[in-house]
């Protein structure tokens, strides 16, 4: 039997069973109640979901991904970040979750991790990126997303997104939408905890060096993350929410250091042959026509997010005369599969556009299919001198 997907409302409940406990005078029965309370409320602390059921939601996160920002249809491009992915997955806590790695057709900088095994890297990010190690490390960053389950843990918090005791996200179409569009609001703005980034930038780091690449690869790339937007005045490019840039090259920096590095390859001569875009700066990046990702969206209906879009609103209208940054919501915008999550956005507050969250796609949404075999693997770890 397939685990069910339980999300309860410990409010409600509360709210319920201490109205019945009013009216009861049996103690034991209280008690009982009481219990019932505690174990529904633990079941809030907890998402329970299969792999199945995990795999089904990154695949329509990642076709709005797609659709949204276009995909590459380069295939050896598709095949050299697939391998790459894979020699990372294979050595991960959850090598058989059947691992996808998706090029964006985007100048931004950016990628994005999707339940089930869905990695996204965008065409923007590629070219930042000066070597196969520094690759590693964002993809292990995202891949460690994943494996520790780090969306779903942000969606369970989501308190638009509530499951009754006997329902599951592969029986209610309604709901699903609503997590899908969830799930992407939460990836597109990365909305993840200082604690889970860090998490990610060590674990995958750590996976990174194991299978044989320098450990700094990751700082190295954020450095010049860092770099590039010099300047701005906004938290923007890959991994653009806290802990802050700086203090996370030096957290890593000081990880590579006290770590006994089991491999030191960058394969920066492979890399270079296989990837040949031109990295664009910030201002000259193409904003899509919807401007932030829509601006017509909206949070989901009852999450944090819409809650707090709508005591904004109610704030400027008690005080139409009161001066400051205004509050908007960013969607996806209209259209194809983005309808699934038309209401997946995020509240933007006053961060404006950002030109790697909110650049211009690409055309065709097309998945590349990429077959790797064990041989293939074997031959590519040998060749970058990989373990």
């Amino acid at each position: 039997m397939k685990p069910t997907t339980q999300i309860l409302s410990a409010g409600l409940l509360v709210t319920l069973t201490l109205a019945g406990s009013a009216a009861a005078d049996d103690g034991v029965g209280q008690l009982g109640r009481i219990g019932e309370i505690a174990r529904r409320a633990q079941q809030v602390e907890e998402l329970h979901m299969s792999d199945e059921e995990e795999q089904k939601l990154g695949s329509a996160v990642s076709a709005n991904l797609r659709q949204r920002f276009g995909v590459v249809q380069d295939p050896a491009v598709h095949r050299y970040v697939s391998l790459v992915g894979q020699v990372l997955a294979q050595a991960s806590s959850r090598p058989s979750l059947g691992w996808s790695f998706i090029v964006l057709d985007t100048d931004s900088v950016n990628a994005f991790a999707a339940p089930g095994g869905y990695v996204h890297i965008t065409r923007g990010a590629l070219a930042l990126i000066q070597n196969e190690a520094e690759l590693a490390g964002v993809l292990g960053h995202e891949l460690t997303h994943i494996t520790e389950k780090h969306t779903i843990r942000e969606i369970q918090k989501d308190s638009g997104i509530k499951l009754g005791a006997q329902e599951s996200l592969s029986g209610n179409a309604a709901l699903f939408e609503r997590v899908v569009g969830a799930t992407v609001s939460k990836i597109v703005n990365q909305a993840f905890s200082p604690a889970q980034e860090n998490e990610s930038d060590a674990k995958g780091s750590s996976l990174a060096n194991q299978v044989g690449y320098a450990p700094s690869g990751l700082a190295t790339f954020l450095t010049r993350l860092k770099e590039r937007n010099t300047g701005t005045t906004e938290k923007r490019g890959l991994f653009p929410s806290h802990p802050e840039t700086e203090a996370r090259i030096a957290r890593l920096t000081k990880q590579a250091s006290a770590m006994k590095p089991a491999g030191t390859a960058t394969v920066e001569a492979r890399y270079k042959e296989t990837i040949t875009y031109t990295s664009v700066p910030q201002t000259s990046i193409a904003l899509s026509a919807d401007g932030a990702l829509g601006l017509e969206g909206g949070a989901p209906a009852g999450s944090d997010e819409a809650k707090s879009d709508s005591k904004a609103e109610e704030s400027k209208k008690d005080a139409p005369k009161k001066r400051g940054f205004g509050t908007g919501t960013f969607g996806f915008g209209r259209g194809g599969e983005e309808k699934v999550s038309a209401q997946a956005s995020a509240s933007g507050g006053s961060r404006g556009v950002d030109p790697d969250r909110d650049g211009k796609g690409g055309a065709n949404p097309a998945p590349v299919p990429v077959k790797v075999a064990a041989a293939d693997l074997a031959g590519f770890k040998k060749e970058g001198g990989l373990t």
